[in-house]
């Protein structure tokens, strides 16, 4: 393929602001560990702040943090100069973001962190500046060159403040540990959601359990499976291990006039699959489609606690 010039440019583009990352990952210093200990360190919130495109990447920047345990907000610089400073309390943390260093909207929001020594931290291009000055943090960007053919449209430098959100945003989850299971608490809703729910979160419980041992008859054997409805009943040993299960399939297969005269044990299929409480549920749903079957019995140890049917994982939103 031709390369035209809209492609020429938008790979130029493209390749600046690489650039420019690759700088910033390598400026990366003791400035940032103070910024992820202040942010640790503090009871409150993180306040992030700025306007204009600044002002875009800092929402951004709220969002990711509040999203991956660090609870944060956005507060726009010139409502805080009309009341939405009482937004931010004394045990907050402020992020402040502005290329220049010199933008007068967060001239407020700067000036009551400094009244109520509320910790700043402060995303620039430019030391020394206004924000710079004042910060008890400075992460600064190293200098790069804006990928606008103009050199003035805010283009690679909000990138720079975009990633080095994510950085701050990563290391923190680093720091608290903050794990698949923290994030699945704080994205309830949607796709991210639905992948990370587990088995034991969609299964029917030990106590609904359909459960004979293998010398039971099966005429009273399919009264356990038909007492729940979940089409199996599950056979166990002395020691309440899962050694093989009865399905409406079995029944077909062993159809005779004999058939309720037989035990569990004789009709029941063998090491049948089995699934872990901790699993994710689409891990079930996938071995109940590679296998065909519609339940699978959820073990410990090889012990029946909980059975999860394919249409509990429908339900959830997995497909």
């Amino acid at each position: 393929m031709v390369a035209t010039a809209g492609i020429e440019a938008g790979r130029k583009a493209l390749l600046v602001e690489r650039d420019a990352l690759d700088r910033l990952a390598e400026s990366l210093d003791a400035s940032f560990d103070r910024a992820i200990d202040t942010i640790v360190g503090a009871e409150g919130r993180v306040v992030v702040s700025g306007i204009g495109k600044s002002g875009h990447v800092a929402r951004k920047i709220a969002a990711t943090l509040a999203s991956t345990g660090t609870a944060a907000l956005f507060v726009h610089p010139a409502e805080a100069s009309h009341g939405d400073l009482g937004m931010i309390h004394r045990q907050d943390v402020v992020l402040a973001l502005s290329n220049s260093g010199n933008t007068a909207e967060l001239a407020d929001v700067i000036s009551y962190t400094r009244r109520f020594a509320i910790p700043l931290i402060g995303i620039t291009s430019r030391s020394p500046s206004n924000l710079a000055d004042q910060c008890d943090v400075v992460l600064l960007l190293p200098p790069a060159p804006e990928a606008c053919p103009t050199g003035l449209a805010p283009t690679t430098s909000t990138t720079m403040q975009m990633a080095l959100g994510d950085a701050l945003a990563v290391a923190l989850m680093h720091r608290r540990g903050f794990s698949s299971d923290d994030f699945r608490v704080l994205h309830p809703g949607g796709s991210l959601g639905t992948k990370l729910i587990r088995v034991q979160d969609l299964m029917h419980a030990a106590a609904e359990l359909p459960l004979v041992d293998p010398q039971t008859r099966m005429d009273e054997a399919i009264i356990e499976m038909s007492r729940v409805g979940f089409g199996c009943v599950g056979v166990v040993d002395a020691d309440r291990r899962l050694v093989g299960v009865i399905t409406d399939g079995d029944l077909r297969r062993h159809m005779s006039a004999g058939l309720l005269g037989q035990t569990a044990g004789q009709v029941m299929t063998p090491g049948p699959r089995t699934i872990r409480p901790a699993a994710l549920a689409a891990e079930a749903l996938g071995l109940m489609n590679r296998y065909k079957v519609t339940n699978l019995f959820v073990t410990t140890e090889d012990r029946p606690v909980g059975i999860l049917r394919v249409h509990d994982c429908l339900r959830a939103g997995l497909s």
